[in-house]
Formats: C-alpha cells, structure tokens, sequence
C-alpha cells in the first residue's frame, strides 16, 4: 500500500487509539511528532513497527521496576507490533557504565548466558514469548573489523561522552574510566542499527544511550528510531529507586504471600504510580481509584489489597492471588496464625542457640541476619517476642517460630 495515501476513518481511528495508550506513563518521547509518524505507517502498510529492548544481563532477579517497561512492550505486542528483546551477551561483558561510580566488571561468558535464560524466564510472565524475536548481539558486534570500531568510535566525540553525569562525576573527581566503557553507549546504539528498530523502550537513565541509536542510524543512513523513556519506580522505602540491593523491592518470581504482602507496605502516595506503571489495569478505573483516595471514598488499605492481588495474579495467577488475600486477611487483619503452616521434623538438640534455631530452618540466611532481626523484635516463639539475642530455646512439639510477618514453622519431634 502507498505509504503516502491517507488513512481512511477506520485507520485514524486506530491511531488515536494507539497513541494514546502506548503514551501511558511515558516520560519522554523524541521526537514526538515522528512517533505518530510511524504508527501512522505501520497502521497504514499493515507492518508491525520494530520495538527495541535492550538488557544487559547483570542481575537476573526480575522485580516489580523491571516490570514497567516490560508493560509498555506487552501493549504495543497486543497492537501487533514486533518485539525486539536484545540480550547484551557482548555488551554485557562491559557492563552499562549509567549511574556507576567506577568500572564495572566484566562477566564470564557463562554468567552472561545463564543471566539472560533467567531474564527470558522471567520476562515470559509478562511478554508472549513465543511472539518476541530474541536477539544476542554478540551475532554481529563480534563480527566487526576494527576499521569497522574505528568507524564506529569516529561517530562521537570525548567531550560528547563526557557529557554524561556518570562519566563526568567520575572524570572530575579523579575516579578512572576505562576507554572501553565508552564503547557501550556505541555498542547499543549500533545494535539499533543492525536491528533497524523502529522504537526504542528504556528508563530515564538511558536517555543518554537510546538517543546514541538515532544518531548512529542516521551515520548509517538508516531510518531513524523513536526514543521512549518511562520512569523508573521508587522501591518500598518510598525514596530510592527500586533495587535488590537496597532491598526494597518485590519480587516477581517470590512466592504470593510475600509478594501480597510486600504490597501491603507500598507508600500511600505511590500507590496510584504502581497501579500506572506496573500493571495493566485500565484507566479509566485507575483514575475512579484515585478520585476515591483524594475525596476518601476508597480506603488505601483497600487500594493496597486489590494492588496486591492484581500482583499476585499476574506472576503466579487468580487461585493463589485469592489464597494470598485470604492468608493476610487471616493473619495480619485477624491476627491469627495461618492454617498451612510449614512443619519442619526436628531432630537436633532439644536446646539451641534461637539464633542458630533461626538458621537451620532456613528461616535468615546468615546468623548476622538473625541476630538483627531478633534484636530488631521480629521473632516470636508461639506467639511471643523474642529480643535476647543470647536466647536458648527449648525445643517442643508443635512449637511455632516466626520471622518476621510473613515466615513461620512448626516443629514436630516425632
């Protein structure tokens, strides 16, 4: 079909409708006028735009921030539309400098490999994997001569590079660079080119690199890419960004009474950003919701709940979203024990240390971790609170220890 021709009603419509879903959350696009541009083609032409997203496979525990931009993938994959994910294999053995205060290091073969099954895994709860192209640019970065590099370096000056806050935070207080580590924006960029991506997803802190794939597919005299940027997602701190490290996040593979429960803690005032970014409730009913919580009609206990199974339902499904609700209702609204609690066959000392008790249930992962949690007033012993750190516990039958709000076990001695 001519791409010039003009769309009939039918097609316009189609493209508002588009647009303005595919807007949802969106920080940034450049530039904006071209991003209706190609919708308007492919709606036009009947073919799927190219939608990048790049990951480097660093860290591969997936959680509720990863997900934002994995949601805006998902819309445009029910539009029709072609979903690139691109496993930085090679890109990955530099590690994205973004945010870093020194050099990164640099990762096996085998650690990049075995991250990006995980991350595959785990975007499938999310993406129709079975519709989304999976590319390793290792396939043509690994290819290039170095005329090839020495082109590709040639396309960006240092002064360019230094631009950066990362970079120049670094390079102004004396910190090293390695030379290497300017290749990555290059490095991303070109695999824009090599992919010809229509459209480029990624968070705020990647501006830098996604506008780097429109400058080298013009040096390479390919069509241009859209850069879309959507925010990144405080953590359940309510401050920082949303991080494993910080460890203020949920998530998506963790059981359903932790993730529910997680929910549960969500800042009041960022609850209605969660509902946007990180699930696909329509908004229309988001907006109700938060008209509710403005003129106190809605409860945010309430709020929290439905976010909590929504959760919980799109990582693990409705049956256990429904028996997550059920085990907080029972436990934390009516402050009783859970019916399903783990029972652990005892066959150690009838005395022990509470915080070696602690370990060998697997109940903290180091006697450090448990010792803070005990003096923090998070363990009880059949319902009561243990703060001695000291605390020598004599073990009985059907004796529950919990950890925390959400960790219990029964002892058995037979």
């Amino acid at each position: 079909m001519d791409e010039k021709q003009p769309l009939t009603p039918e097609q316009q419509k189609l493209v508002d409708e588009q647009v303005e879903a595919l807007m949802r959350g969106v920080v940034e696009v450049v530039p904006k006028e071209a991003f209706r541009e190609k919708i308007e083609k492919s709606v036009r032409t009947g073919k799927p735009l190219n939608i990048k997203l790049g990951m480097d496979p660093s860290a591969p525990d997936v959680h509720i921030g990863h997900t934002v931009v994995l949601q805006k993938l998902r819309q445009f994959q029910e539009y029709g539309h072609h979903i690139q994910l691109l496993i930085g294999d090679f890109t990955g053995k530099i590690g994205d400098p973004t945010g870093k205060s020194e050099t990164r290091k640099v990762l096996t073969d085998e650690q990049v490999k075995q991250n990006a099954q995980t991350y595959v895994e785990q975007y499938g709860k999310i993406l129709d994997i079975e519709k989304t192209e999976i590319l390793y640019n290792s396939r043509w970065l690994s290819k290039l001569k170095f005329d090839d590099v020495l082109k590709l370096a040639g396309q960006m000056t240092v002064a360019r590079m230094l631009e950066r806050e990362d970079f120049s935070k670094r390079y102004k207080t004396g910190q090293p660079i390695s030379v290497h580590e300017f290749f990555y924006p290059l490095m991303q960029g070109y695999d824009s080119v090599a992919m010809e991506t229509d459209i480029e997803v990624g968070g705020t802190d990647q501006t830098f690199n996604l506008l780097m794939g429109r400058q080298l597919q013009e040096a390479y005299g390919k069509e241009k890419q859209v850069m879309l940027t959507l925010p990144l997602i405080e953590g359940l701190d309510g401050v920082r960004k949303m991080s494993k490290s910080l460890n203020n996040y949920i998530g998506i593979d963790e059981a359903p009474n932790e993730i529910f429960g997680k929910a549960m803690s969500i800042p009041d005032e960022l609850m209605v950003k969660y509902y946007k970014l990180a699930t696909d409730v329509p908004m229309d009913e988001i907006e109700a919701l938060e008209k509710g919580l403005a003129d106190g009609s809605v409860h945010p206990r309430d709020a929290k709940m439905r976010l909590g199974h929504k959760f919980v339902e799109m990582y693990h499904g409705k049956e256990a979203a429904d028996e997550a609700e059920q085990y907080f209702k029972t436990v934390f609204q009516k402050r009783a024990l859970p019916e399903d609690i783990p029972v652990f066959s005892w066959e150690g000392d009838k005395e022990v240390p509470l915080i070696d008790l602690l370990v060998t249930l697997n109940m903290q992962s180091s006697k450090g971790e448990a010792r803070r949690m005990i003096q923090g007033g998070g363990v009880k012993i059949n319902e009561q609170k243990i703060t001695d750190i000291h605390t020598v516990v004599s073990v009985e039958d059907n004796m529950i220890v919990q950890v925390g709000k959400r960790k219990f076990a029964k002892l058995s001695l037979t």
